[in-house]
């Protein structure tokens, strides 16, 4: 009698319309906010205790990190940051890239100068054309056009020069700061960098099994005790 009545329940129940089936119920699905979440004012002032700690030098009265200082001394005066770090053989490099770069802006600006002189001489009638009065460079110079090409030539030197020159400090600076950085990092015996050869799967392939041969790298360290 029970299963008479089971045949008979089990048709009567597949032909209720989908309308009014019993909605499946799918679990929430709970958003990551931790990133859009407001910082609170106990979490504010642990990270502002956080960086104040870092802060441990000083110049001018301010409080500095090692890092800020030595970027701070480099952009004063070229050179300082590199002597705060005690990379004294990076002086030649910096002072010799930076005064040769400055010899050559300070006599492309000179040979600049002097042509713009002698165009304004010549044409004005003071002098004429191979007079040594013009310049040392001008003044062997025997067309107007050899004029106007000279003031060409050392305007864009000097310009390139002073790219040049500004790339130079500003390179000196970031070495300061990088330097500095790396004063700090730990590169003692308890850091490792350990490679051995593998079989990696292939991202994209039909076969599960399908490998290549390839590298694993895997950096390993141990907490200071």
């Amino acid at each position: 009698m029970l299963g008479l009545l089971l045949a008979l329940a089990l048709p009567a129940y597949a032909q209720i319309p989908d309308e009014v089936a019993p909605p499946v119920q799918r679990p929430a699905v709970a958003l990551d906010t931790t990133t859009a979440r407001p910082l609170t004012p106990a979490a504010r002032r642990k990270e502002a205790a956080a960086d104040s700690a870092k802060r441990t030098e000083r110049l001018f009265g301010l409080r500095l990190t090692r890092p800020g200082k030595a970027a701070l001394l480099a952009a004063i005066a070229p050179g300082a940051g590199q002597i705060y770090n005690r990379s004294w053989w990076k002086l030649p490099l910096v002072y010799g890239s930076l005064g040769a770069l400055g010899y050559a802006e300070y006599y492309s600006q000179k040979g600049f100068k002097e042509y713009v002189t002698a165009i304004n001489a010549y044409d004005a009638g003071e002098l004429k054309l191979g007079d040594p009065n013009l310049g040392p460079r001008a003044g062997r110079e025997t067309s107007r056009n050899a004029l106007d090409r000279g003031v060409v030539f050392y305007r864009g030197n000097r310009d390139l020069f002073i790219l040049y020159f500004g790339l130079a400090y500003g390179l000196q600076i970031v070495d300061a700061l990088v330097d500095a950085h790396l004063k700090s990092f730990d590169v003692s015996d308890d850091l490792s960098l350990h490679w051995e050869p593998a079989l990696l799967p292939v991202p994209g392939s039909p076969s599960p099994f399908s490998t290549a041969p390839g590298a694993v790298v895997a950096l390993r360290f141990r907490a200071a005790k």
